[in-house]
């Protein structure tokens, strides 16, 4: 919300005054956007990494296939909320498990999850 005339200058000289600057840029760059479905899957998955918690599960999983169990232990919660969000993980297809007996085991699903993750880590780190 603009509060004063100052804002309401500083907004006002930001705007673009033409419609189309660069022509063939524009042209170019909306040759290469995916289609609408796509853009949407991908804002999706974002919302999927940006939980906490599953940030946290995706992290351990980095590290070792671990079981529901061993997960709530690790992360101090319990064996249902885990599994709440493996749920979530999962249908993302961001892990992936294996039955070994009565034990579940989760990993992470592939290795484009593992450099997306990775790639988050090291952009914040630097």
């Amino acid at each position: 919300m603009i509060k004063d005339k100052k804002q309401l200058n500083e907004v006002c000289d930001e705007q673009c005054t033409q419609t189309v600057i660069h022509e063939h840029v524009i042209k170019h760059v909306k040759q290469q956007m995916p289609d609408e479905e796509v853009l949407a899957s991908v804002a999706d998955l974002f919302k999927i990494l940006g939980d906490k918690t599953r940030t946290r599960i995706l992290q351990a999983l980095v590290q070792s296939e671990m079981c529901v169990c061993d997960l709530a232990y690790l992360l101090g919660m319990t064996q249902s909320s885990i599994s709440h969000q493996l749920r979530v993980l999962k249908q993302a297809k961001l892990v992936k498990n294996r039955k070994d007996g009565k034990v579940v085991y989760y990993s992470i699903a592939d290795d484009h999850v593992m450099q997306i993750f990775n790639q988050a880590f090291e952009h914040v780190i630097e």
